[in-house]
C-alpha cells in the first residue's frame, strides 16, 4: 500500500474500539493525519518537546506518559534530542532518567510568558502533546467527569500556541490540547471540549496508542522495527512505582484507561503488521 493508504489503515486501527467516539472525531479530520504529522518527525533533530501529564487527584494517569516515553526514546534513538514537559509530581518521577521542563507557572500570564522564553530558548523543531489537558472556553481545565482541574495542571497550551514550529496532539476524548480543531464536530460529545488547537491532531482510543502510530511511521521510513521493543507492561510498572493510577479508575494499577497492559501491546503488533515487520 502507499503511504496515504498505510496512514488511513493505521488511523483506523487506532479506533476501533471508540470507547469515548474518537470515531466521530476521525471522521472530521482529513485523513492521512497521521502520515502528515509523522513527516515533522521523520528528519527530526534538535530539540523536540513532548508534552505529557493529566492530573488525578494528587498524582497523574498513566494515558499520556506511557506514549511520551516510548515517543521520547525513539526520537534519541533517531537523533533528536526530546524533552518531556509535564508538571509535578510527574516531572519528579520522570527526571531521574529523561530530560524534562517542569510546568511551574500557577496562572495562563505567567505560563506564556516562561513559554515564550523556553521556545525562544530552546529553538525546538517541533512541539508535540500527548494527553495534555487543553483550556476550555472559560479559560479553565477540566477532566472527563467535568471536575474543575485547573489547580493541578499546569500550562501547557501556550507552547502550542507560541511554537513557530510545527505542533502535534494526541488525544482520546475532546477535553485534550488539539481538539480546539474540530470544536464543532465534538460539541455533542459529553465532555467540556478543549479550544486550543495544533497543526496536525491525531485521535486514538487510547492517547499513548498514538504515539505508536506516528512510531509505526517512522518505522517504516527508517526500514528499523522501532515498536519491537516497547513494553506497555514494564512502562506501566515504572510509573505504578512512582503513584500512577489509572485516568479511568483511579486506582494504582498497571492499566491505562481501564485497559490492561495486554490491549496497549496488541495495539503494538497490530502496527508491526501493518507496517511489515512481522
Amino acid at each position: 500500500m502507499n503511504e496515504l493508504e498505510l496512514s488511513i489503515a493505521i488511523e483506523n486501527a487506532l479506533v476501533t474500539r471508540n470507547p469515548r467516539q474518537m470515531q466521530v472525531a476521525q471522521a472530521a479530520l482529513e485523513p492521512g493525519y497521521y502520515l502528515r504529522a509523522a513527516r515533522h518527525l521523520r528528519n527530526a533533530k534538535g530539540t523536540v518537546l513532548i508534552g505529557t501529564g493529566f492530573p488525578v487527584n494528587e498524582t497523574f494517569e498513566t494515558d499520556g506518559p506511557v506514549g511520551a516515553i516510548a515517543l521520547y526514546d525513539t526520537l534519541t534513538t533517531l537523533g533528536a534530542e526530546p524533552v518531556i514537559v509535564c508538571g509535578p509530581p510527574l516531572s519528579h518521577c520522570l527526571a531521574d532518567r529523561y530530560r524534562v521542563l517542569p510546568l511551574l507557572a500557577r496562572d495562563i500570564t505567567t505560563a506564556e510568558a516562561e513559554a515564550a522564553a523556553t521556545l525562544q530558548r530552546l529553538q525546538p523543531t517541533a512541539v508535540i502533546s500527548i494527553e495534555r489537558p487543553g483550556l476550555s472556553e472559560d479559560n479553565r481545565y477540566y477532566n472527563m467527569r467535568g471536575e474543575d482541574i485547573t489547580v493541578r495542571c499546569g500550562f501547557f497550551d501556550p507552547y502550542m500556541n507560541l511554537a513557530k514550529c510545527p505542533t502535534i496532539a494526541i488525544g482520546d476524548g475532546g477535553n485534550e490540547v488539539g481538539m480546539g480543531n474540530i470544536a464543532d464536530a465534538i460539541s455533542a460529545l459529553d465532555i467540556n471540549a478543549a479550544v486550543t488547537g495544533c497543526d496536525e491532531l491525531l485521535v486514538a482510543d487510547v492517547s499513548n496508542w498514538g504515539a505508536y502510530g506516528l512510531i509505526a511511521l517512522l518505522a517504516r521510513w527508517h526500514d528499523t522495527d522501532l515498536l519491537a521493543n516497547i513494553s506497555p507492561l514494564a512502562l506501566l510498572d515504572y510509573l505504578s512505582a512512582h503513584g500512577s493510577v489509572d485516568g479511568v479508575t483511579r486506582e494504582n494499577t498497571l492499566t491505562e484507561d481501564g485497559l490492561e497492559a495486554a490491549e496497549g501491546q496488541g495495539v503494538i503488533e497490530a502496527l508491526r503488521l501493518i507496517t511489515g515487520f512481522t
